[in-house]
């Protein structure tokens, strides 16, 4: 068995010790001021992500009319539960932590699917099997958000490698810049060294060249004496 299937099988087996601890009851809802028998799943998924996740479950079920949480379908085809129409409502409460899904069937004047008739082990089913696949979803939402999260870290680090290479280039080549500059400048130190013992010969040479010609000049003058 391969490393993926190995986690395939955790993620499965997670997903299914998940549903079943999610336990559907039977109970009362008041909805717009009228009493409904059926049952409650509680997850441990936000109010917004069950909400969503409800509404793609029952669309196959007829027309949904949904309001504030409240979701009713007149006559809803679910043959799991009963040959004949029956009227859904559903309502959905909780917060970013939890959320409980209400689910009532009414196969006609009241007579709601409940504990210890026929149909409740096949409506109890369907909350578990919307359990099942909202939980898994959640699993793939994960999954998906932290891939999608070390996929941006791994371009984050691609990207900081690549700026690294080239400041590793341009500090080359700032050396290298460097280095002819400091080389440039040892030649033209050599030639001022050179300059200034040339300076030195000019300096006597010149200073010669002076004596010579003030002493001309004085000649000059002793003549006209």
């Amino acid at each position: 068995m391969t490393i993926r299937n190995i986690l395939v099988s955790i993620g499965l087996a997670l997903i299914a010790f998940n549903t079943q601890a999610q336990t559907v009851y039977a109970g009362e809802q008041t909805i717009d001021k009228q009493v409904y028998k059926g049952l409650f799943l509680t997850l441990p998924l936000s109010d917004k992500q069950v909400e969503k996740e409800w509404e793609a479950f029952i669309k196959p079920f007829g027309r949904v009319a949904a309001s504030r949480g409240t979701y009713r379908i007149t006559t809803a085809d679910i043959r799991d539960i009963s040959a004949e129409p029956v009227n859904f409502t559903s309502q959905i409460k909780g917060s970013k932590k939890a959320t409980t899904v209400f689910a009532a069937f009414d196969q006609g004047g009241g007579n709601y699917v409940s504990a210890g008739n026929g149909n409740y082990e096949a409506a109890d089913k369907l909350l578990k099997d919307f359990a099942t696949t909202t939980l898994f979803n959640d699993e793939v939402r994960l999954a998906e958000e932290g891939f999608n999260e070390a996929q941006k870290n791994h371009q984050k680090m691609v990207k900081k490698g690549e700026t690294l290479v080239r400041d590793i280039e341009n500090n080359k080549k700032e050396k290298e810049k460097l280095l002819r500059k400091i080389d440039e400048n040892a030649k033209e130190l050599e030639q001022l060294l050179k300059d200034v013992e040339t300076n030195k010969v000019d300096q006597t040479t010149a200073s010669t060249d002076m004596d010579n010609k003030r002493k001309n000049v004085e000649t000059v003058k002793a003549k006209k004496q």
